[in-house]
């Protein structure tokens, strides 16, 4: 179903304090994403390098955008409809260290938030950023929240899509979430928190179906995961970082904890972004936004957890809003 411009303007929430969100219309998504403008492989600390993509002019007058994908374990193709924004700015994707067309090193010493964070400085390095925006989606939230913390010179805005900002409040969610699905998946979905079975895929489908990607990959998505996309993701990075399922962590990010963190971003700077399906619930995202001065949140409506795929003109129109507004 298509969403009316009147539709989209009122599905925004957007908390109190902060001035009116604006957004554009973002170019439609094409039947096949376009070829980079230049790749290379950037070398990072702990050994390793890392696959990077930039579509767009990196000398534009614009500042470029660096997205940041989700997992962990995850790869960069679940952002390439990002690619639309290049034309008016360098739009940089890559796959973390471990994943897609990365190198895989050998250990799991280095799969910590801060070798995650630290990748973001070397493509900066690597491609002479002087100033740029930066956007997390999912996992990538974490990393875009710890790199903002820091407050890093040239970062002009963060966006913190459908953020993992701590695991508490990540599997509040998920509990939250799963008791709006019927009375049977609820069941089967208990019983799979203490032993998994056969059962479990399917609710767990349901699930997803909900609250994680509500609508099938387009034909540019199956196109690009084909050809390009390189080795695809890590689950083994995923399991050891998160867990078996959505609903309980025992991975190394079980006691994550980024909500201290929320205090030091620059909430002028910050929008927290999330769909109305999403798996990162907007009442959730309201009140991080909430606590942080200045800061602004903004609901993809009709959209679940991947924005980018349930939602991509929408999304991006918030986004290419907010970034024409921050390229100062």
């Amino acid at each position: 179903m298509l969403i009316s411009r009147r539709g989209l303007i009122a599905g925004l929430a957007i908390t109190a304090a902060a001035p009116a969100l604006s957004f554009r219309r973002a170019p439609l998504q094409p039947a096949t994403w376009p070829a980079p403008t230049r790749e290379l492989m950037v070398p990072v600390p702990d050994g390793g390098r890392v696959y990077v993509r930039v579509n767009g002019d990196l000398s534009a007058a614009l500042p470029p955008l660096i997205l940041v994908h989700g997992g962990p374990g995850g790869t960069h193709g679940s952002l390439m409809p990002a690619t639309a924004l290049a034309t008016d700015r360098a739009v940089i994707l890559y796959d973390q260290l471990g994943c897609g067309r990365s190198d895989r090193p050998a250990g799991r010493g280095w799969w910590t938030v801060p070798h995650f964070v630290s990748e973001v400085d070397a493509i900066r390095q690597a491609l002479g950023l002087a100033r740029l925006h930066l956007l997390g989606h999912s996992w990538g939230g974490t990393v875009a929240l710890e790199y903002a913390a820091r407050r890093p010179a040239g970062l002009l805005s963060t966006v913190l899509a459908s953020p993992l900002v701590s695991t508490r409040a990540w599997i509040a969610d998920a509990d939250a979430l799963r008791r709006q699905l019927p009375e049977a998946v609820q069941k089967v979905l208990t019983a799979c928190d203490a032993r998994p079975a056969p059962a479990c895929t399917a609710a767990t489908g349901a699930f997803y179906g909900a609250f994680n990607g509500r609508e099938p990959p387009s034909p540019a998505a199956i196109a690009y995961a084909r050809t390009v996309s390189g080795r695809g993701t890590n689950d083994d990075m995923y399991r050891a970082m998160w867990g078996g399922s959505e609903f309980s962590s025992t991975g190394s990010l079980r006691d994550y904890d980024g909500e201290p963190l929320l205090a030091r971003l620059d909430g002028d700077q910050t929008l927290f972004l999330g769909g109305q399906y999403d798996e990162a619930r907007p009442s959730t995202l309201a009140g991080f936004a909430a606590r942080v001065a200045g800061a602004e949140f903004a609901t993809v409506p009709g959209a679940a957890h991947g924005l980018f795929g349930d939602r991509p003109t929408e999304t991006l129109g918030i986004v290419s809003g907010w970034l024409e507004r921050h390229d100062a």
